[in-house]
């Protein structure tokens, strides 16, 4: 399991329990939230291109939809995956990106027209700006949006097939560098968003694993006693499925035959 292959890291979901919520717990967290807000709902299907001599087909592109959208167990009304063994699923309902990373990627990509849900996001969020919401949002908290529920399971790992979408092979090492991986959320109860919508917070996950924890323990080339007691913490989050822990339970067996 251990290796470099993004797309081993999917299985399907096993569901949701309720989060602890009491309202000294969403009070002291809310001083370090930051109120988020649906600015775009993009959605598309997949379609062929051409990359590198050979027909690719992708449902990388999306493009922003107005009104309400049905937003169901496996994805937004109007949205689909390609290859389903390696994209999509429950875990993997509805991707979400910062409106703030455009601004960073705009000063990457001078002269690039960078429209909502260039990366392939169906939520475009703006939180803020302030700090990466990589590092706010963690596995397994869960929000209200719309008249919909949803749960933080994963960040992403991105496939070549963003580098088809910006028509540069190296544009998957650059997002993965950047630390803005943006993040997936399953879907806790069937609704309807749109644009304007916020997303509030209605529990968090005991364990308190970020995201960007998450991407940073994958990519960590060894794992010390820090990474090690970080893993523990993960794998106790229910949300986090079991592909990925499957590969972290590896990873701890290592470095205990190293140590």
């Amino acid at each position: 399991m251990v290796g470099d292959d993004w797309h081993d890291l999917l299985c399907p979901y096993k569901g949701f329990e309720k989060k602890v919520d009491s309202q000294e717990w969403l009070s002291h967290w809310a001083k370090d939230r930051r109120a988020m807000k649906l600015v775009s709902v993009n959605t598309g299907m997949p379609r062929e291109v051409q990359w590198h001599g050979r027909i690719v087909t992708t449902g990388i592109f999306k493009e922003p939809v107005g009104g309400r959208v049905a937003l169901r167990k496996l994805n937004l009304d109007g949205d689909r995956q390609a290859d389903l063994t390696v994209h999509g699923g429950e875990h993997k309902a509805v991707y979400c990106y910062s409106l703030a990373h455009y601004d960073f990627w705009k000063k990457e990509l001078p002269g690039r027209e960078l429209q909502m849900g260039m990366f392939g996001e169906n939520f475009t969020i703006d939180d803020g700006g302030q700090g990466l919401p990589e590092e706010s949002a963690h596995l397994g908290d869960r929000f209200s949006v719309g008249t919909a529920e949803v749960v933080v399971t994963q960040p992403r790992l991105p496939c070549y097939k963003l580098g088809v979408r910006f028509g540069s092979d190296d544009m998957v090492k650059r997002f993965l560098a950047s630390g803005r991986t943006g993040f997936y959320v399953a879907v806790v109860r069937e609704g309807e968003v749109g644009v304007g919508d916020e997303m509030k917070v209605i529990a968090r996950e005991t364990n308190s694993v970020a995201v960007s924890e998450i991407t940073n323990l994958y990519v960590a080339k060894r794992y010390g006693e820090a990474e090690i007691n970080a893993v523990r913490r993960a794998l106790r989050v229910q949300e986090l499925p079991e592909s990925w822990k499957e590969y972290f339970r590896e990873r701890i067996g290592q470095a205990g035959d190293r140590s």
